[in-house]
C-alpha cells in the first residue's frame, strides 16, 4: 500500500489525487496497468509532481495529441513496460451546418452532457469551423454517442467515428517578444507578456486568476523561470524562453505568448 496521507499532504486537487492513488495500488496490486478518466491540467500537473516521488509506480500521460490538455493518465508497475499506446482513446467527428447558428466548446460539451455522458468521460472538444467539431472520448462511450448525438443547439448533426490521425489540430497562434526586467518575480513578467498595467496582473495573481505551470499562484513576487508556463483566466497563456543577464545586471526574458 501507498503512503496514502503523506503523499496528499499539501495537495489542492484531494479528491481527485486520491483516485489516482487508489489505482494506483490496484495497479500495484494487479500488475496490470489501470487508466484514470479524463483529467484537466491543474490535476495532471499534480499528478506528474507526485508519481515523480515514487519508484515502484509509473505513469504516462496522453489526451490523443500532443498540445491536449485534457489527458488520461496510464499507471503500472515500474517493471511493465508503459507508453501512450496503452491508453484507450476515441476521436468522433459531429458534423453539421452552424453558419447561421455558429455553436462553440460549451454548446458541443453540453450536448455531450445532455446525452448522458459526465465530463470525466470527454477529453478535449475541437472547433474548427462552421462544420462542427470532433471530441475525444473514453472508447466506451463512442458508439453510444454515435447513435444518440443528433442535435447541438437547433443544428441537426451527425456523430461519426474516426480516427485520432484524422483530428484537424491547428497550431496555436503564437506572438514571440523580449522584455527586460528587474527580477524575473511572476507580476513583471505577466504583465508584459499580456501587455497589462503591473498593478493589474498584481491584482489578478491576488485574486487567483493566475496560474504557473497550472499550479495556482497568489504571490506576485513569485519568481519564475524559463520553461514556466504562466497563464492568466480570460487571456490565454504564456511560456517564459531564454533568459539572459544585461550589462545593467538586469534580466532579458524571451516570451512566446499562445493566444
Amino acid at each position: 500500500m501507498l503512503p496514502r496521507e503523506k503523499l496528499l499532504k499539501g495537495i489542492k486537487n484531494r479528491e481527485a489525487i486520491t483516485r489516482i492513488l487508489e489505482q494506483a495500488e490496484i495497479a500495484l496490486k494487479t500488475w496490470e496497468i489501470v487508466v484514470s478518466d479524463f483529467l484537466c491540467p491543474p490535476v495532471i500537473a499534480e499528478v506528474q509532481e507526485l508519481f515523480q516521488r515514487l519508484t515502484e509506480v509509473e505513469i504516462v500521460v496522453w489526451g490523443g495529441y500532443p498540445q491536449a490538455e485534457r489527458q488520461r493518465v496510464g499507471i503500472a508497475r515500474s517493471e511493465i513496460s508503459l507508453d501512450i499506446s496503452e491508453i484507450p482513446l476515441a476521436a468522433l467527428c459531429i458534423a453539421g451546418n452552424f453558419l447561421f447558428d455558429p455553436a462553440n466548446h460549451q454548446d458541443f460539451l453540453g450536448a455531450i452532457s445532455g446525452a448522458g455522458i459526465v465530463r470525466e468521460q470527454v477529453g478535449d472538444i475541437l472547433v474548427p469551423g462552421e462544420r462542427g467539431a470532433q471530441v475525444i472520448v473514453v472508447p466506451e462511450q463512442a458508439k453510444f454517442l454515435e447513435t444518440s448525438l443528433v442535435q447541438v443547439r437547433s443544428v441537426p448533426v451527425k456523430t461519426k467515428l474516426i480516427t485520432l490521425s484524422e483530428l484537424k489540430i491547428h497550431p496555436p497562434k503564437t506572438k514571440k517578444m523580449t522584455t527586460v526586467e528587474a527580477s524575473m518575480r511572476l507580476d513583471a513578467i505577466a504583465s508584459a507578456g499580456f501587455g497589462m498595467s503591473r498593478s493589474k496582473m498584481a491584482n489578478s495573481i491576488n485574486s487567483g486568476d493566475v496560474r504557473v505551470n497550472w499550479k495556482d499562484i497568489t504571490q506576485a513576487s513569485h519568481i519564475v523561470e524559463s520553461g514556466d508556463l504562466i497563464t492568466v483566466r480570460g487571456k490565454g497563456r504564456l511560456e517564459v524562453g531564454e533568459v539572459a543577464i544585461t550589462k545593467k545586471q538586469r534580466y532579458r526574458i524571451q516570451i512566446t505568448r499562445f493566444k
